[in-house]
């Protein structure tokens, strides 16, 4: 069964670990609880017919766990970038995720983007989220892969299960062109 590491980044309070509770099918928690330094959990998942087994990495989001952070990131192959649709701060906040992905992983990786709490007023536009995703997408320089993007809820599991079948497949293509391109 193939085994893929996968790292939830963004901001704290966005929703990362809910996403992560309703993914393991632990249902939705109202209120905030903090990630110190990470917390880690396993889930198997039916992709296209095949059973792939996500070694979940929920990073904590706040900036004075960024050096406890480093150490989680080795050995990914893949991540989910959150951020929370009421706070327009956490979506520009990616770009620093992004960065720091990158820097701790050392190359490019599939990741995906989610606008969490969709299920609440929106503060972002949608045409801001696109430009976001558009402008990630090109700077995308390693094997090409294309940056997806869900409006997801823990709370009601809109598209919970879709983002993770998702990066799965994104990570699985990846894998398959970097090795097409190392036999060359």
């Amino acid at each position: 069964m193939p085994l893929y590491k996968i790292c939830l980044l963004g901001d704290g309070g966005v929703g990362k670990t809910s996403l992560r509770e309703r993914f393991l099918g632990k249902g939705f928690q109202s209120g905030y609880i903090l990630t110190i330094g990470a917390d880690f959990a396993v889930q198997n998942l039916d992709i296209d017919g095949i059973q792939y087994k996500f070694q979940i990495w929920d990073l904590a989001g706040q900036q004075r766990f960024s050096a406890v952070r480093a150490l989680y990131y080795k050995g990914s192959h893949g991540a989910i970038l959150v951020f929370d649709r009421t706070r327009p701060e956490s979506l520009y906040n990616l770009e620093n995720w992004k960065h720091e992905l990158f820097l701790n992983v050392g190359r490019e990786i599939p990741y995906i983007i989610l606008g969490n709490k969709s299920d609440l007023e929106n503060a972002i536009d949608s045409t801001e989220v696109e430009r976001f995703v558009q402008k990630s997408e090109n700077e995308v320089s390693d094997i090409q892969f294309k940056i997806k993007f869900l409006n997801t809820s823990a709370k009601s599991g809109l598209n919970v299960t879709e983002a993770f079948q998702t990066l799965g497949r994104s990570i699985k293509d990846y894998i398959i062109e970097y090795k097409k391109l190392k036999n060359r």
